[in-house]
């Protein structure tokens, strides 16, 4: 691109009248100054050499995943059979994405029973198209997440990339999904399965809109503001229950329960008391632990092995908890293919590593 630059000089003043002297005698001096001769504007020419990466988004390549097929205990594919799992998706989580999606089918009895449901703000054909080429025989559909309906409810928290409206796309997923999905597994893109996820599939909810695995060890409080606490008429919001903390990034939902319920609204009225004053730091957590926690279904901790990715602000190296694992989770700041890139990993990650069908990178999408 070509941009033609025009200089001249400035145009003549015009005739210049000097008020007269202060004394009786009024004598007008009028001065003009002398014809200037005003060359031609000479072009001054500059090339502007555009970067093709600035306004692009990097896509990593991915090796093509094997065929999983059902075993023979599978029953006849029908639609009753259909285990839905709901992830978003972004590209700078997509290598998790790959990484968890492989995880599932490889530990899945009924692979060919399994239905994703991903969650995006850009639908961009690419993506598509790199998930088919990395797993050719998957069950999948793309939904346009709205970032609109979140920007001006999200408050700052303590980490930026909990402020991402796509974080919050789980609270809008009873909305945005099919009316014959009635019920799914939510899971985020840092997670890895090692076990069947029928298992999961098959906890019974109950009377429950929600079930996940519950830390009632936690301290509760600490999720909340002094603000929160002192307000008598906030505190009444867990009358009646005992709410223990839960991971929003790994949940069982049934969306025909939420969906009548009306949730969605009843966690957005909490994010407006939010905005309001300030009654938790984390991002879409807290607001959904105020409508949930004390009234979900109690899900086997083995189901959520969270925390691997440290603290939300320094990402510091975590340990295993004791006891059976079937879902590893790198909640927190820091993520396994970031910190394997970096050959600073932790020792957990791992046990992630022989997940990742990352290839390479290039330049393909632009914003």
């Amino acid at each position: 691109m070509e941009l033609l630059l025009l200089l001249s000089s400035p145009p003549p003043r015009p005739p210049v009248s000097h008020p007269p002297p202060p004394h009786h005698h009024h004598l007008h001096l009028r001065l003009r100054h002398p014809p200037q001769h005003h060359p031609k504007p000479h072009p001054i020419r500059l090339n502007i050499i555009q970067n093709p990466t600035a306004s692009a988004a990097i896509i990593p390549s991915f090796r093509e995943a094997p065929a999983f097929r059902n075993g023979h205990t599978c029953t006849q594919h029908h639609d009753k059979n259909i285990i839905h799992i709901v992830m978003p998706l972004d590209v700078n989580y997509i290598r998790g994405t790959m990484a968890a999606v492989l995880s599932i089918l490889q530990h899945s009895t009924c692979p060919e029973d399994v239905s994703f449901h991903f969650l995006s703000v850009h639908l961009h054909p690419e993506i598509s198209s790199l998930i088919k080429s990395t797993f050719p025989y998957l069950t999948f559909k793309m939904y346009p997440f709205d970032p609109n309906r979140v920007r001006g409810k999200i408050s700052k928290s303590i980490r930026q990339a909990l402020d991402q409206p796509l974080n919050y796309a789980r609270i809008y997923m009873a909305d945005i999904l099919p009316n014959d999905v009635n019920r799914v597994i939510y899971l985020d893109s840092d997670i890895i399965v090692v076990d069947d996820i029928a298992k999961l599939w098959g906890v019974d909810l109950g009377d429950k809109v929600l079930g996940a695995p519950e830390y009632c060890h936690a301290n509760f409080t600490n999720y909340f503001t002094d603000a929160f606490w002192s307000d008598v008429n906030l505190m009444r919001t867990f009358e009646g229950r005992r709410p223990c903390y839960f991971n929003t990034g790994v949940m069982v939902v049934d969306v025909d329960q939420w969906r009548k319920g009306g949730y969605t609204q009843k966690v957005e009225e909490w994010m407006a008391v939010q905005k309001r004053m300030r009654i938790y730091h984390l991002g879409s957590l807290p607001p959904v632990l105020l409508v949930f926690a004390g009234n979900i279904k109690a899900v086997d901790h083995r189901w959520n092995q969270h925390g691997l990715g440290g603290d939300n602000l320094e990402g510091r190296c975590r340990g295993l908890h004791p006891g059976p694992i079937s879902l590893l989770h790198w909640s927190g700041k820091g993520k396994p293919w970031l910190r394997l890139d970096s050959r600073r990993p932790c020792t957990v990650d791992y046990l992630w590593a022989p997940y990742d069908l990352y290839r390479s990178s290039r330049v393909a999408l632009e914003e």
